[in-house]
């Protein structure tokens, strides 16, 4: 089990991969605005897209499905 990152921490390992949002979003069959938002904390990733979008950045644990 990893440790969660922050939606600032996700941000820049995103960066840090040579990649824009956009880019991850479309690798990983993601809502762009929804994974904006999740970056942004505007949405916290209580459920739905947002849940999926805050797991695949590492912001919460859980299934990816």
């Amino acid at each position: 089990m990893h440790a969660t990152r922050t939606p600032a921490q996700a941000k820049a390992w995103i960066e840090s991969q040579g990649k824009s949002v956009k880019d991850f979003a479309e690798e990983n069959h993601l809502d762009l605005h929804t994974t904006y938002q999740v970056l942004a904390g505007t949405k916290k990733g209580k459920r739905g897209e947002a849940h999926r979008a805050a797991v695949v950045l590492g912001i919460k644990q859980g299934s990816e499905q």
